[in-house]
């Protein structure tokens, strides 16, 4: 029995946490999960016990414990190597379904477009760490990059947050260019929660049904 995996990608303030939290309540009562199965949320970095450990010096501000971006590159290789072989696999093998809070796309748009480090190495990674695994499904969450920034002025960034306009309008044509080649689903987030939540139930519905035709 196989399960299913799902995950949610997108620039910083997008609403990815507050899709997960619909996404948690809502999924288990929508008819689209078999008998038996659970769901499970998660995220990147930060989905094992070695990963919050990780999460926790990737995101730290201070430049005294700041990676170089190749080093930084390499830990977010280690915690998803970790997090699809101790999370993400065993969950799906046992029929499970695993929605996540960033995947390897968001590595590609950070550290690839975001800090332009060599994209074949990053797929090189990806490979590796993911052990081949992709998501059944992956949701864009498109958000102007303005837009981002007018989310967060009370919030304190973290280290990647910090970086400013410039590195995440990359970032944010990165994951453009991503959910075209990977043929993500794209969904406006610049509009109402519940807006955004029924595009995301619309899109389930609609592939569970073509699925079963």
């Amino acid at each position: 029995m196989t399960g299913y995996f799902l995950a949610l990608e997108g620039i910083d303030g997008c609403g990815k946490s507050t899709q997960l939290t619909h996404l948690a309540e809502w999924l288990p009562m929508s008819g689209l999960m078999p008998d038996g199965a659970r769901l499970h949320l998660t995220k990147e970095p930060g989905g094992t016990d070695l990963g919050i450990a990780l999460r926790k010096l990737l995101l730290d501000p201070s430049e005294e414990v700041s990676p170089e971006p190749l080093t930084e590159l390499l830990l977010y290789a280690a915690d998803r190597a970790q997090h699809v072989s101790k999370l993400i696999l065993p969950r799906i093998n046992s029929g499970d379904w695993v929605l996540t809070d960033r995947f390897s796309g968001s590595t590609v748009a950070y550290q690839g477009y975001g800090r332009q480090l060599d994209l074949d190495v990053i797929e090189t990674l990806e490979k590796i760490a993911t052990f081949g695994i992709v998501p059944d499904m992956t949701f864009w969450l498109a958000l102007p990059v303005k837009e981002s920034f007018a989310r967060r002025t009370s919030m304190v960034d973290d280290r990647i947050e910090a970086e400013g306009l410039e590195f995440l309008q990359r970032v944010s044509e990165g994951f453009e260019i991503m959910a075209r080649e990977r043929n993500w689903i794209q969904i406006n987030a610049n509009q109402s929660p519940i807006s955004v939540s029924r595009s995301i139930e619309n899109a389930l519905i609609n592939s569970a049904e073509l699925k079963s035709s």
